[in-house]
């Protein structure tokens, strides 16, 4: 195959795939804490490949090839909600929750309780505490969670403030590193993590996605016209060949 239709079609394949991580970012535009992705592009010589209008040439052909793909860790907007138990983080950690019996994290804050009065995600999944699992009893009211993650509520009839536990939040050397899950969870991948103590919580909030959905749609319209555009520059050459291999046909012997 010709130099030329092979750069034709590297580049379409990287385009396919940043097509992929734009979509993903556009489906998940509402969800809660969710961080975007970009991709990562480096260019490839090929050693055994040169350029075809040059006989013993030394140019290389230069390919396009999709290094891998950067989160973008920035914190997305604050939404508030007037629901207590709902928390976002104004800083960099991330809430520690229990998910398949392994400790995973999150950004999302949209929390809850079960049937057992346990503080739980919209999956279901355990907060966990610095000391363990958060559990409220029955006859607890005006929860209240300070900016450091202590949580408080009044019991029954009494007027002094009950500690139920502290929310455990923690941070990451790289968090670029952590590895998605999916349902908005991450691992620790290669990332080193410590507890936080320069976050903050806010209580009666929600962190909502930081995906630009205007950029990201300018983005998925500029991908479509490059791999169109691309698409027709290797007809254009397709024909050519054709063209002149219907010429040759046509020499006198």
């Amino acid at each position: 195959m010709q130099n030329a239709l092979l750069i034709g079609l590297s580049r379409q394949m990287t385009l396919e795939r940043q097509m992929d991580v734009i979509a993903n970012n556009v489906a998940n535009a509402n969800t809660n804490g969710f961080k975007a992705d970009h991709s990562l592009f480096e260019e490839y010589l090929n050693s055994n490949a040169r350029e075809d209008n040059f006989i013993g040439s030394d140019r290389r052909v230069s390919y396009v090839q999709d290094r891998g793909t950067f989160r973008d860790v920035g914190q997305g907007p604050m939404e508030p909600t007037n629901n207590p138990l709902d928390m976002a983080i104004d800083g960099n950690a991330f809430f520690a929750v229990q998910a398949n019996g392994a400790e995973r994290y999150t950004r999302d804050g949209k929390f809850s309780l079960n049937s057992t009065g346990q503080l739980v995600t919209s999956d279901g999944n355990l907060v966990l505490g610095t000391g363990g699992p958060i559990t409220f009893q029955p006859t607890d009211h005006d929860i209240n969670i300070a900016p450091d993650g202590t949580v408080t509520v009044l019991e029954g009839t009494a007027r002094t403030d009950s500690i139920r536990g502290k929310i455990r939040m923690v941070s990451f050397d790289d968090p670029t590193k952590l590895t998605k899950l999916g349902a908005n969870l991450y691992d620790t991948g290669s990332a080193a993590q410590q507890a936080d103590t320069k976050s903050s919580v806010r209580q009666g909030y929600i962190e909502k996605s930081n995906v630009n959905s205007v950029g990201e749609m300018t983005r998925m319209v500029e991908v479509m016209r490059s791999y169109t555009a691309i698409a027709n520059l290797l007809q254009q050459q397709s024909d050519l060949h054709k063209s002149a291999i219907e010429k040759l046909a046509d020499v006198p012997a």
